[in-house]
């Protein structure tokens, strides 16, 4: 019998390796629903070729250009907050969701509350709304898997253990491209050199996080929820091969790790598999004697000051990292439209911290809230940011 699946980002890279993988399995899955953000075509091409029950865009305004593009398909399709709600809300028995941003918060949640097996590439959900996700995901009886690279390592490394066993887990880092730049050529680079990144293409927003190291901050808050284990227990280290993953220090000693190939169609099909392992038509085995040495360093907090904001903001829990994300994704956008220099975007996201996270002393009750505090926080620093370019 086949699993139904709805992929929640379908265009972006998640959804297209989720898509490549459910092809190489056809008749293991079908296609429930499929959500892209304003791009007609392309998730007009993915739908056609995946035969989607149902298609829609978060962009209202594509719509005309989504019906046309599936016209004489035979799949049904929207456009707009309402239509995305209902591709989250479809029958599936796993649920991709790969929409970046805070955008993803909502189209998650309906999934969640319907209690749906979540495949979790969208860590904004726990960066702003952990605690009401995580009790959600109890209350509806929701499963949730984790996607990123390296929290699907920790998960395989933990394996039947118990996190009261753990002294520590670890994510990795690539370095990102300013690894051995130093600070003086950081603030001077492009968004073009920012987004070069050395091993995975994620796209523009995602990648120039990486490039601040404020994408491994994000993934230390959801490793907090996801495994429900204190700040004070979450590291990160240096790994520019990229080949290990995740590392899980036993308090005996013993550290498991979990290596592969930088390619996520690797824990995107342990997800799928849900207990299974599907292969992977043109991967590439992981051959330790051809990589050679692999090889480890601290994370550099003074030159990536990013990390640091966001270690602080899970120390302080409540709704920090509700404010540190927002303010984040407004920093980026700047940058990236060249109105801030690369270090501009720390200071945004630190003074956005320091002036209104007090505001919020509790985390989010539900994603009602944390989406409320995300567009306050979103309003504050887009008023900052004229102020911050005239200070610097």
């Amino acid at each position: 019998m086949s699993l139904t699946v709805t992929i929640l980002g379908a265009t972006g890279s998640i959804g297209r390796s989720t898509a490549d993988l459910l092809a190489q399995h056809d008749g293991r899955f079908r296609v429930g629903a499929l959500v892209g953000g304003k791009d007609a075509a392309a998730l007009a091409k993915l739908a056609r070729e995946m035969r989607a029950e149902f298609a829609a865009l978060a962009d209202e305004s594509a719509g005309p250009a989504l019906r046309e593009a599936l016209s004489g398909s035979g799949i049904a399709c929207g456009a707009g907050e309402s239509a995305v709600l209902e591709a989250a809300s479809r029958e599936a028995d796993i649920v991709v969701a790969a929409v970046s941003g805070a955008a993803g918060l909502k189209p998650t949640h309906a999934a969640l509350r319907l209690g749906r097996t979540i495949a979790l590439a969208n860590k904004e959900s726990l960066v702003c709304a952990g605690h009401a996700f995580m009790r959600d995901a109890a209350r509806y009886e929701a499963r949730l898997l984790p996607v990123d690279s390296e929290h699907n390592a920790l998960a395989q490394a933990l394996g039947d253990g118990r996190v009261s066993d753990v002294a520590k887990m670890t994510i990795t880092a690539s370095g990102g491209p300013f690894r051995t730049w130093t600070r003086e050529r950081i603030q001077a680079a492009s968004p073009a050199e920012a987004a070069a990144h050395p091993t995975w293409s994620m796209g523009m927003k995602i990648n120039i996080d990486s490039a601040s190291l404020m994408n491994k901050g994000l993934e230390l808050i959801e490793a907090h929820h996801l495994f429900a284990i204190e700040p004070e227990r979450l590291d990160v280290i240096v790994h520019p091969q990229s080949i290990v993953h995740g590392l899980v220090y036993w308090r005996d000693g013993a550290v498991t790790a979990g290596l592969a190939m930088p390619d996520m169609r690797v824990p995107i099909a342990h997800c799928l598999g849900l207990g299974d392992r599907l292969s992977i038509a043109r991967g590439r085995n992981l051959d330790l004697a051809a990589a050679g040495s692999l090889t480890f360093e601290p994370a550099d907090e003074t030159r990536f000051p990013c990390l640091a904001i966001a270690r602080a903001a899970l120390a302080e829990g409540g709704a920090a990292p509700t404010v540190m994300n927002a303010a984040n994704e407004i920093a980026v956008a700047a940058f990236i439209r060249g109105e801030i220099a690369f270090y501009g975007i720390a200071d945004l996201v630190g003074r956005a911290c320091e002036h209104v996270a007090g505001t919020y002393r509790t985390a989010p009750a539900d994603v009602e809230e944390a989406l409320a505090i995300d567009a306050h926080v979103r309003a504050w620093s887009g008023k900052a940011l004229p102020q911050q370019r005239a200070a610097g």
